[in-house]
């Protein structure tokens, strides 16, 4: 059954034109019908360059957001309309800039996991893998960093010449993770390294033998020669890798490292919304034009300073 659906899928796909960009959180059969499967940015950045003049973006909420903005001539449809980003929607814009005007001069970092309306009121978007580099590189001595202030503080830690405020947010998932489960991890697995994502809490990423986002934590374990390692982010990636390097053996930091917005997105929500859009009933990704426009300037400014 599971692969009718996929022929269908595959078939809807041409004849509509589709390119179906898939994060890595989403689950292995999803991905097998994906055009392009990343992190959020780089899933946005293939939307951008793919031929095709619709993208199916099967993610959350902010992801098809971030890929309308880099592709505002294309049609963007999101699989699940429902799933949402906890940690992109914790601050509203006007929070933003009543934190700003606390600290004259500094510039507003803004995580690549926001809505667009953030993006609009920020100087520069960074992901997990380039915001050491830009914040580094930007022209600033003080930064408000937002909205993960696990990631923030994992940032302040390699560029200690920089003043980073921080705000009480971040993804609920990755910060769920405690110190004991680190220490019995390893004392199970102990011929394994552990390796983890940013957006842990600092004693997590302090007592990991690595700290990267996905496709950092996926490419470190790929090409290394040990062959265990404690995936400390979601536990769709052990899947992965499981799949992708049959010759090591992957397991959970965490059995909390589920995230339920990612897990709403099933293969017929992908199925229905190619349909959907075959009849003309699928809801597009619209951003207003003036957000559009700031939201972009910060990620260009990205890509300037070494996304």
């Amino acid at each position: 059954m599971i692969q009718q659906i996929q022929t269908e899928i595959e078939q809807l796909k041409r004849q509509l034109d589709v390119a179906v960009m898939a994060h890595s959180y989403q689950g292995q059969e999803i991905l097998e019908v994906a055009d392009a499967v990343g992190d959020s940015f780089q899933l946005s950045k293939q939307a951008q360059v793919c031929s095709q003049s619709r993208i199916l973006l099967c993610g959350v909420y902010f992801m098809a957001e971030t890929a309308k903005l880099l592709s505002p001539d294309k049609q963007v449809y999101l699989a699940h309309p429902g799933a949402v980003c906890p940690m992109a929607e914790q601050f509203t814009p006007e929070q933003i800039m009543a934190e700003r005007a606390k600290h004259p001069g500094c510039k507003v970092v803004a995580y690549i996991n926001t809505t667009a309306a953030l993006k609009a009121v920020s100087d520069v978007c960074v992901t997990s893998s380039s915001a050491e580099q830009i914040v580094r590189n930007l022209d600033a001595d003080e930064i408000l960093f937002i909205p993960d202030c696990n990631l923030g503080s994992y940032v302040q830690s390699r560029v200690p010449e920089k003043k980073i405020y921080l705000l009480p947010g971040g993804c609920p998932v990755h910060a769920s993770v405690e110190p004991e489960e680190l220490s019995a991890a390893r004392a199970q697995y102990p011929e394994a390294e552990i390796l983890v994502h940013p957006e842990c809490r600092k004693e997590i990423t302090a007592g990991a033998d690595f700290a990267g986002a996905t496709s950092a934590i996926m490419q470190y374990a790929k090409q290394s020669d040990r062959k265990a390692f404690i995936i400390g982010t979601e536990i769709s990636i052990t899947e992965h890798l499981q799949v992708d390097c049959p010759d090591k053996r992957f397991y959970n930091l965490s059995k909390k490292l589920i995230c339920p917005d990612m897990k709403l997105t099933t293969l017929m929500d992908v199925l229905h919304t190619l349909r959907d859009i075959s009849g003309g009933q699928a809801q597009e990704i619209l951003i207003p034009a003036q957000i559009q426009q700031a939201a972009q300037r910060s990620i260009e400014e990205m890509l300037r300073l070494g996304a």
